[in-house]
Order: structure tokens, then C-alpha cells, then sequence
């Protein structure tokens, strides 16, 4: 039968899938940007640097993202919700997907197609951003009643 629990250790699972996925892309970036420039995009010929660029620069985010992610499935996995730690996460978390949304908007220039990407993280970003704000105010409410005899 399905439960949080098995949700939880499928939800870090995924995000050991991705950290891999990373890891294999940033090692072999070289390779697919020549790739897909052979295969698809002649005519981005001699831009090989900048999509290195941006898959370089947008490693770091989606590292820090991916850690915090983790972290942040571990406490849960704890029974440890409404924490100051999480609501930290959940900020470094946001605060990566505006990097990421940033650097592909710096992207665009020389690929428009970076132009979906960059959206789409900053949507990412702010929706964080949203569950982060209701969770600090449940840190808070929690700490109150905690406070309360």
C-alpha cells in the first residue's frame, strides 16, 4: 500500500536521479553541445563557448537547488515540518531558481529557446517563494503555541 512515507523515499530518489543527471551533464557537456550543434543547429556553429557558459553557471544553482531539496525531504521524512531549517531551504531553493531564470535570461541572446527555460524557473522561483512564506508562518505559529501554557 502507498504512503507518505514511501512518497517521501521516492520524492529523494528523484532527486539522487537528478544530482546523477548533473553530475553526467556537466562531465559531458562538451559532447552534447557539440552534438546538438552538429546534429541540429549549424548555424550556432562557434558559439559552443556560450551554451558551456550557461550549462557551467547553471550547474551551481541546480546543485545548491538539489542539495536543499534533499535536506528538506530528510526533515519531512523526520517528522520535522515546521522548522526554521526548511523555511531556509525552501529560501535557498527559490533563490536558485532565480539564479537559473537569470542566467538563461542572460542566454537568450545567443539562443531565444533559453527564453522558456528562464520563465519557467522564475515561475518555479516565486511559487517557492509562496509555500515558503506560508511555511515561515507556520514556524511562527508553531513557536507561539509552543510558547503558550
Amino acid at each position: 500500500m502507498w504512503n507518505g512515507k514511501k512518497s517521501i523515499s521516492l520524492s529523494k530518489l528523484c532527486v539522487l536521479v537528478f544530482t546523477f543527471m548533473l553530475i553526467g551533464t556537466a562531465l559531458s557537456a562538451p559532447w552534447l553541445v557539440r552534438r546538438f550543434l552538429d546534429f541540429s543547429r549549424a548555424d550556432l556553429m562557434g558559439k559552443e563557448i556560450f551554451f558551456l557558459l550557461t550549462i557551467y553557471s547553471g550547474s551551481i544553482p541546480a546543485a545548491i537547488l538539489l542539495f536543499c531539496l534533499y535536506r528538506l525531504l530528510h526533515h519531512i521524512e523526520l517528522e520535522q515540518v515546521f522548522i526554521a531549517a526548511n523555511v531556509e531551504y525552501l529560501r535557498r531553493i527559490s533563490w536558485s531558481c532565480f539564479a537559473g531564470a537569470i542566467i538563461c535570461f542572460a542566454s537568450i541572446p545567443y539562443y531565444f529557446p533559453w527564453t522558456f527555460v528562464a520563465v519557467a524557473a522564475a515561475f518555479m522561483g516565486l511559487i517557492v517563494r509562496v509555500i515558503k512564506n506560508v511555511i515561515a508562518q507556520a514556524v511562527e505559529l508553531k513557536n507561539e503555541s509552543e510558547l503558550t501554557i
